[in-house]
């Protein structure tokens, strides 16, 4: 009888240890597959039982959360939800999260194992922390400036403090309020697919996920190109460039807009745009500089975050020399985003150096401890510090006397650059305006902001004139706004 209850005994302890064993696995090795498994709802219902962080604009919580009582208990809200979607993005109870809600989500969800007491103490009790803060760069008036100069037409602005990278301001247009995603139901899955067959597209964050034709803004890229490369000595010499130029290997003309153009020099091409000049230096500068000069501004990258995700700016790195014409002033295949050619303004005004562009300052804890900050970064030396000069005179020029008038302020230094993309089945679709710009106070040591706006609906005839008309006053009421922040003024 003993030996039985031993044996039973030994039995049991084994049933007991397999238990354990098998209790063990599914919470440490299966824990993850478990929790991730889209029939296991308790993840969902734990992502929304405490209120979600806030992301902040000078200061000032644009987002929110409302107890809804339901079993997805909090639900986000938004203040002035179309001026600031293009930089929060949505998050939603039904469709996911995008741009800094999905970028920041650890942080806004109190996942983030920085916010924790302790190291792994989110892993040992499985648990969160309160929702943290995410502080963004983008200031409230020169966003409110561009999201009004826009007034709903298609068209983006990008502007960046050119010394430090941080986004002044990110807006895209039409926009929409993500309030409208936030919970669930028929009106959450109405209001989705209304927005996201709209032919205007307002939820395409056109500042930084839309590339473009940058027609002649791009001709400052030459330009920088052009000196660099030694191809242009002095910029108020004549260049050999005649007008009619005809693309090399073709019978084709490139027409320009304005008088004045046969081998002209590059300080009157770049203040009047002229096509044949800025096309017949590229092919001078060659493939192999240009697209060296490219890229150091930013094009072909594929790796640029903001942390979300930026489109890559394209410059084909295989053409031939007609095309490369064509691309030296922003057509052909070139296509680059608001924020990129906000970047190749920013290089100009900051001395040849291209900061990384970063939309978030800091994330805090629920109380306002830092848990990370971006720091500040140089993405490369674009140009030499004496090219960037040149070209600084050159944008100015524009400004003062040339295609860009529009855009000049009194007690500020304004450098800026036109430009009209043509696009569609034989050039027959309406130009996009451009306009790309710094500004500098004339009593301060260097230039508060640079900019860059698109307008896709722009009113205009085929000119370079047009970005001045139309993207130009855009791009000054955010300079305005920039230069009153620099000064302490409302």
């Amino acid at each position: 009888m003993i030996r039985q209850i031993r044996h039973t005994t030994v039995f049991c302890l084994l049933l007991l240890v397999a238990l354990f064993v098998n209790a063990g696995r599914i919470q440490v090795i299966e824990a993850d597959t478990l929790d991730n498994n889209p029939a296991n709802r308790r993840q969902t219902v734990a992502r929304f039982e405490q209120r979600r962080g806030d992301i902040l604009v000078d200061g000032r919580t644009v987002t929110g959360s409302k107890d809804t009582g339901e079993q997805l208990r909090f639900e986000r809200t938004y203040r002035d939800g179309p001026l600031y979607a293009p930089v929060t993005g949505y998050a939603s109870q039904t469709y996911g999260t995008t741009l800094l809600e999905n970028a920041e989500d650890n942080i806004l969800t109190g996942t983030n194992p920085l916010l924790a007491p302790l190291p792994f103490w989110n892993d040992v009790t499985r648990g969160r922390q309160p929702g943290g803060r995410v502080v963004t760069t983008v200031r409230a008036s020169m966003q409110r400036a561009a999201f009004d100069g826009l007034a709903g037409r298609r068209g983006a602005v990008a502007a960046i403090q050119p010394a430090s990278g941080r986004i002044l301001a990110l807006v895209s247009s039409p926009s929409y309020s993500p309030a409208q995603l936030s919970g669930t139901g028929p009106a959450v899955t109405e209001a989705w697919t209304a927005l996201t067959g709209a032919e205007a597209q307002p939820m395409l964050n056109r500042a930084i996920r839309q590339t473009y034709p940058p027609g002649s803004a791009f001709k400052i890229v030459t330009a920088a190109a052009a000196l660099d490369s030694g191809v242009v000595s002095d910029v108020d010499a004549p260049t050999s460039v005649p007008d009619p130029y005809v693309l090399p290997g073709t019978t084709t003309t490139l027409p320009n807009e304005v008088e004045g153009c046969d081998r002209a020099s590059l300080a009157f091409a770049i203040a009047f745009s002229c096509n044949s000049v800025m096309a017949g230096l590229g092919v001078k500068v060659g493939m192999d500089r240009m697209l060296g000069t490219v890229e150091k501004f930013g094009f072909n990258d594929t790796g640029i975050r903001i942390p979300s995700g930026v489109a890559a700016s394209n410059f084909d790195t295989d053409m031939t020399d007609d095309q490369l014409a064509l691309s030296s002033i922003g057509q052909f295949d070139t296509r680059a985003t608001p924020l990129q050619m906000a970047m190749v303004a920013s290089a100009v005004a900051n001395g040849g150096e291209l900061r990384r562009p970063y939309l978030v300052d800091r994330t805090t804890s629920a109380h306002g401890k830092t848990v990370s900050r971006t720091g500040e970064r140089t993405y490369r030396q674009v140009m030499d510090r004496s090219t960037a000069r040149q070209v600084r005179r050159l944008m100015v020029d524009v400004v003062e006397e040339g295609t860009g008038t529009n855009a000049g302020i009194d007690g500020a230094t304004v450098g800026g650059k036109t430009g009209t993309a043509q696009h569609g089945i034989g050039n027959a679709g309406v130009p996009y305006a451009w306009f790309i710009a710094w500004a500098r106070a004339d009593d301060a040591g260097e230039p508060a902001v640079a900019v860059a706006v698109v307008v896709e609906d722009a009113e205009a005839d085929r000119s370079d004139i047009s970005g001045g008309g139309d993207a130009a006053p855009i791009a000054r009421a955010v300079m305005e706004a920039a230069l009153a922040e620099e000064q302490g003024l409302e």
